[in-house]
């Protein structure tokens, strides 16, 4: 991070005020302000990678829950997911040692293995429509276009890994800490209800429903993309998230409040274009909204509430379609790949506000 100090001088009939304001100035692939992550990698050079910085020593590290992270987002699990297939396997490069964190940059990179660049020739003068090739080129002139390069889906997984070892640290300080997401629309199917109390006792269970689509209808759901893979469509939806076991009083206002924060961490995903906040009564009057407080999805004046935090998100379809879909390997739908990608990011805003909370009095 570059510190940047900035100067005003004022004046009145007998003193002269100097005032010097710093604030950070960072890289725009760098997320946090205490919690700290940078990525790095295109999608078909030799690696992805991550560099963590802010996590504090001492935080027991698994490996195996960093893999567990990293194979929910894995390409090529499921027949209607993209073919590209990466084992996606994490090193660990600095940061940690004998199973803890140091206190130092922890740099993390699973190497790309399986890329097929020939099938993105024809986009280097032919940008896709709905992509950002076009954009990319236009304002970078010099950009590898190879899989969309950073812009593709598969920058992801480096937010994943950070957000696996934020979700370490989080076990540590709160010991109840839960994050539960799901589907809860691909295409026309709509979940109407689900067993949330089984999910939450058995996260794993979600791995049960094609789609991550927590109905008896998931296999419909499954049928549907496996047909618009071969036919080059595609579908949007939606997902929701929740967050049990967060404290009283995670948020900094007045501009990171913790709704303003995650709505940008969750805006900053491909494919995301809508962030919604608890309850979405638009027709209902003020005294019927304000009747429980569940309506307010665990946060009030930008602090959590210590209650259960719901966030919705929504997804268009995606822009690859027809041939390009068919020749290129792409999904049908981001929503299933794109749950764990939700959930780091929650864990990394919920990381940072944990470390900032520290600072809130004496």
């Amino acid at each position: 991070m570059l510190l940047v100090a900035s100067f005003l001088i004022s004046f009145d009939r007998d003193n002269v005020y100097l005032l010097v304001y710093f604030s950070y100035e960072k890289a725009m692939n760098t997320f946090g302000r205490y919690f700290r992550i940078t990525s790095f990698g295109e999608s078909h050079g030799p690696a992805m990678g991550v560099v963590i910085d802010g996590c504090p020593a001492g935080v027991p590290f698994s490996t195996s829950l960093l893999r567990e992270h990293l194979d929910r987002r894995r390409p090529g699990k499921f027949p209607w997911q993209t073919s590209r297939t990466e084992t996606d396997e994490p090193k660990v490069l600095s940061g940690v040692f004998e199973e803890k964190t140091l206190g130092t940059p922890i740099a993390v990179i699973v190497e790309n293995k399986n890329q097929r660049s020939r099938d993105y020739t024809a986009i280097k003068h032919n940008p896709r429509v709905g992509h950002a090739d076009d954009l990319w080129k236009d304002k970078f002139k010099h950009y590898d276009y190879r899989g969309g390069g950073r812009a593709s889906g598969r920058e992801t997984v480096s937010r994943v890994i950070g957000g696996a070892v934020a979700c370490m640290f989080l076990k540590e300080v709160y010991k109840n800490f839960q994050v539960l997401a799901y589907s809860t629309q691909i295409g026309p199917h709509s979940l109407a209800e689900c067993d949330e109390d089984a999910l939450w006792l058995n996260p794993g269970k979600i791995e049960e429903f094609s789609a991550y689509f927590p109905h008896k209808d998931s296999e419909k759901v499954k049928q549907m993309l496996i047909q618009a893979k071969k036919e080059g469509q595609s579908y949007g939806g939606k997902a929701v998230i929740k967050i049990k076991g967060a404290p009283k009083g995670l948020g900094q206002p007045v501009f990171h409040k913790l709704k303003s924060d995650f709505a940008g961490a969750l805006m900053g995903i491909g494919s995301v274009h809508a962030v919604s906040i608890g309850s979405d009564e638009k027709d209902s009057t003020g005294q019927e909204f304000h009747k429980k407080s569940s309506v307010y999805g665990g946060i009030r004046g930008g602090l959590s509430t210590g209650e259960l935090i719901e966030l919705q998100v929504s997804f268009k379809p995606p822009s690859s379609l027809g041939a390009v879909a068919k020749e290129g390997r792409h999904d049908p739908c981001v929503i299933p790949r794109a749950l764990p990608v939700l959930e780091a990011m929650i864990y990394l805003v919920m990381a940072d506000h944990a470390l900032a909370k520290r600072l809130d009095h004496v």
